[in-house]
């Protein structure tokens, strides 16, 4: 369910006008300009909610879902330590802002597939803090995020094309069978995704 916030129509309208290309790369490199000034501006403020984190996972909370446009503003809370494993996006184009603390982001290339076993190989590294953005365009959308500081939370917030409410994880072999002898190899599982109060 969309919150009401400080400065929410500025968001909404900013994000509107930004998604109107008919480019998926125009509107992600947009949407990253637009997403670093909104956290800079001191009439956007988030809900205070989303500053408390949840616990045992990231909390996902969702600021607003624009029927016409199928876009939507998800803010998620990271716990000290908090993160996700290797997922994709469901095949959607994604904006990711650091709206508070920092945020380390992992980027996978796909080198291998046999059904639904995959082999990844990390190809970037990201530490980022408030004010910075960057975006996720499938098939290059497998990736890891996590809050790296051990005492302090962490927000960021999420710009998809649609409604992001499932995706696919991808969990070490050795963890998701207790079979340690297939290092390396990672099992896909569909995963629905819910929003917190």
């Amino acid at each position: 369910m969309s919150q009401d916030f400080p400065g929410k129509s500025i968001m909404v309208e900013a994000v509107r006008k930004a998604v109107s290309s008919d480019c998926t790369k125009a509107i992600t490199d947009c949407l990253r300009d637009t997403l670093c000034d909104l956290i800079q501006r001191d009439d956007v403020q988030l809900p205070k909610e989303v500053f408390e984190p949840a616990d045992g996972h990231y909390a996902r909370r969702e600021l607003y879902h624009d029927e016409e446009m199928g876009f939507s503003i998800m803010a998620m809370t990271w716990g000290p330590g908090q993160g996700t494993p290797i997922h994709d996006h469901d095949g959607m184009w994604c904006v990711e802002g650091v709206w508070a603390g920092t945020i380390e982001v992992v980027q996978f290339d796909l080198r291998e597939q046999n059904g639904d076993n995959f082999r990844f190989e990390p190809v970037a590294t990201m530490r980022t803090g408030p004010g910075s953005a960057g975006s996720l365009i499938p098939p290059h959308e497998y990736h890891t995020i996590r809050n790296p500081n051990n005492e302090e939370t962490a927000v960021s917030v999420h710009i998809y094309r649609g409604e992001m409410n499932r995706c696919k994880v991808f969990l070490p072999q050795e963890q998701a069978t207790s079979d340690a002898s297939n290092d390396g190899w990672y099992l896909r599982q569909e995963r629905q995704l819910a929003c917190d109060a």
